[in-house]
């Protein structure tokens, strides 16, 4: 028995075109915008864009040189927020993030001077050379948004995002992050070299007159948009597919996978299961919908489910990697069925369950 969401019906159909609202016109043009200036990495650029929609964090993977900072300093640009940029090293302390209390002799008084945080785009870029004192202090940051400064809380710029970076090749003088870390945020994107074509034309552009990026939102807007996408309607049987798939990462047992049992240490937490929903949220919305599919929740699972996961030292020793991980259990979890509905005033969507 089918149920529906928001219409009935049982008519078969392929994914009808949406025709793109407000929010999603507005959503397209800032990628648009990205675009003009960054070459190639539309994935990496789309996520940050969801991250920052869904009010979440993003942690970016990539060797050196692949336009992480400006993709992220570009989009700060087109979506008119301030932008901060703190480079990581070991000998960093919290005070030089957060703020700090200075005195000053003449006014025989103390003078908070707050740290580069408080900006709407907050970018740590090598985060993994920060030590634990550091890190913890992003911690507070990113989860509660405020700082505490000699008694006074503080609070954050809205919207507030950080976007940390960190490279993978390197292993001396760097800290990685504890999982408690990377839990806080909300997808980890892994980012490669660009294409053969993709170089070509990164030559051509950057060869001369590099390209700008012009403003085509702003803070108001973006936290409209923030709203528009928590109102995005998810069906009770895309909910009961994202708590099978975050389940079946802590007890695959139980969902046909007893193998994966040697491999998976800790599962991922319910930030996962929370996750996973506002980002299918802010997809369906880019994608001009205001409901969520099964499809949206696939192609993001990776990214916000994977980095969350603690494997086995067998599983590391097997070669095993937590994106293959997170493929068995998308292979194996049975998605909710969707069927096509084209009334007169336009396409809806009915979900059966396939369980």
């Amino acid at each position: 028995m089918a149920e529906t969401s928001p219409g009935n019906g049982s008519a078969s159909a392929p994914v009808p075109e949406s025709t793109p609202g407000e929010p999603t016109r507005l959503l397209r043009a800032a990628l648009h915008e990205v675009s003009t200036v960054i070459v190639g990495q539309e994935r990496m650029v789309e996520r940050t864009l969801i991250a920052l929609v869904a009010k979440g964090h993003c942690l970016i993977e990539g060797v050196p040189g692949i336009a992480k900072t400006l993709a992220v300093s570009t989009l700060a640009k087109v979506t008119g927020g301030s932008f901060s940029r703190v480079q990581f090293t070991p000998d960093l302390v919290p005070s030089d993030i957060i703020g700090t209390r200075i005195y000053h002799p003449s006014t025989e008084r103390f003078d908070v001077e707050l740290g580069p945080v408080f900006a709407n785009f907050v970018l740590a870029d090598e985060i993994n050379r920060a030590p634990a004192k550091v890190q913890s202090a992003l911690l507070e940051v990113m989860a509660e948004g405020q700082v505490s400064l000699g008694g006074t809380t503080y609070t954050l710029p809205s919207p507030f995002i950080v976007i940390a970076t960190q490279n993978p090749v390197e292993s001396e003088g760097v800290y990685p992050l504890p999982e408690a870390q990377r839990d806080r945020f909300l997808m980890k994107v892994n980012v490669g070299h660009p294409q053969a074509h993709e170089e070509m034309e990164i030559l051509r552009r950057m060869s001369s007159t590099p390209p700008t990026a012009h403003q085509v939102l702003d803070p108001v807007t973006l936290g409209e948009l923030q709203s528009d996408a928590e109102r995005v309607h998810v069906h009770q049987l895309i909910a009961d597919y994202v708590v099978r798939l975050v389940m079946a990462t802590r007890e695959p047992e139980k969902h046909q996978m007893p193998d994966l049992r040697q491999a998976l240490e800790v599962g991922a937490s319910p930030r996962a299961t929370l996750g996973l929903v506002a980002s299918a949220r802010a997809l369906a919305l880019l994608r001009g919908r205001d409901y969520v599919l099964p499809d949206d929740v696939r192609v993001l699972a990776h990214d916000v489910i994977a980095h969350r996961l603690v494997l086995t030292f067998d599983a590391l020793a097997d070669g095993i990697t937590s994106e293959q991980v997170v493929d068995r259990i998308l292979s194996t979890v049975p998605a909710p069925r969707v069927i096509w509905d084209e009334p007169p005033t336009g396409e809806t969507a009915s979900f059966a369950s396939q369980r």
